[in-house]
């Protein structure tokens, strides 16, 4: 299928919301990681969310580069172009885009959006996300406004986020944070819908915290609270009605109890952001075979090691695998299976 337009991405996050399950969002960085994705969604029969970070379009544009729009644009064309094999939606998203790199990275994606637009061609990206938790809320909003209206313009769906996710992710450190801040109030809740819902015709997604972590740690270092959800929710609904009711996002999905991100589906998250585990997923294949096959991968010694153990072709194949099995277990977990939108 081709990659989502705006109506079907609508589609798609209202039929999550309707049935109470969620996509996952999986973060790519080169062919072999989207290459997962598309396979694991099209084996689940899930539609799903591909996206791509500041740092990982940076990467994919290569070391002589090191061009974070230009990767990113990159693996955006690769995937419209692969995802016309499989029988699932797909939607390209931008993840977390700091204040400082809104005019490196968010507005000349943007840009592309529209020279497409102009050319009748489809949106390169069919949502993007404005992280402005470091600034104060009302700041904070301010340029999430302003932001939506150029995207609502372009048929592009904005999520923004208001609370801090702790941890680690793409060079940005919130290790050391006040656990206060881990913790969206039902007050910030309100405020955000209030000053978001005033762009007329515009669609949004808002990731509000409850505790959420990048980076997996171990039992009992992460204190999720998802009654935070429930109770923001409801305040929401009681201040502007039913359809005030949030489309929400869990960021640092990996590493989640079932349990916890079973909860949270009941309360309105409609996508999860998976990366850290599928990292992992990815690398660990590559360690067993080199680990397995040591004395063939080396040229050591006077020997010539064995070109099939060697070719990255042959540990890059078990990688994506390994990914592509991760993608499905999330997939599961969020109940997306067998839930496609695509005949």
């Amino acid at each position: 299928m081709p990659v989502a337009d705006y109506q079907t991405y609508c589609k798609m996050l209202d039929n999550a919301q309707k049935n109470d399950f969620a996509y996952p969002a999986i973060n790519v960085t080169s062919l072999a990681t989207a290459n997962a994705c598309l396979q694991a969604f099209a084996e689940k029969k899930s539609d799903g969310i591909i996206q791509v970070s500041t740092g990982g379009g940076q990467f994919a544009s290569g070391l002589g580069q090191k061009d974070s729009v230009l990767g990113a644009i990159v693996l955006a064309e690769a995937v419209h172009r692969l995802a016309e094999k499989y029988n699932v939606y797909v939607a390209l998203h931008t993840d977390h885009c700091h204040p400082e790199k809104v005019e490196g990275f968010l507005l000349p994606l943007i840009a592309e959006t529209e020279k497409r637009r102009a050319e009748g061609k489809s949106n390169l990206f069919q949502s993007h996300m404005f992280d402005g938790s470091v600034l104060p809320l009302n700041d904070n909003m301010d340029k999430s406004v302003e932001l939506l209206k150029r995207c609502a313009k372009n048929d592009i769906i904005l999520e923004v986020e208001a609370g801090v996710v702790g941890g680690e992710e793409d060079g940005v450190d919130n290790e050391g944070l006040d656990k206060s801040k881990l913790y969206t109030t039902p007050e910030d809740m309100v405020e955000v819908y209030r000053r978001l819902s005033s762009v007329d015709g515009a669609r949004f997604m808002f990731a509000a915290t409850f505790g959420n972590v990048h980076g997996v740690y171990k039992p009992g270092n992460v204190k999720l609270d998802p009654s935070i959800l429930k109770n923001g929710q409801k305040s929401v609904v009681a201040e502007f009605g039913e359809s005030a009711y949030f489309d929400l996002v869990f960021h640092g999905g990996s590493g989640s109890s079932k349990e916890e991100i079973e909860e949270t589906l009941s309360y309105g998250v409609i996508k999860m952001n998976v990366d850290t585990d599928t990292q992992f997923s990815f690398t660990r294949p590559i360690v067993d075979h080199m680990f397995k096959n040591y004395d063939q991968v080396l040229k050591t010694d006077g020997e010539v090691g064995n070109k099939k153990f060697y070719d990255p072709r042959t540990y890059i194949k078990s990688a994506e695998k390994g990914m592509t099995d991760r993608v499905k277990e999330a997939i599961d977990d969020l109940h997306a299976a067998g839930k496609t939108l695509s005949s």
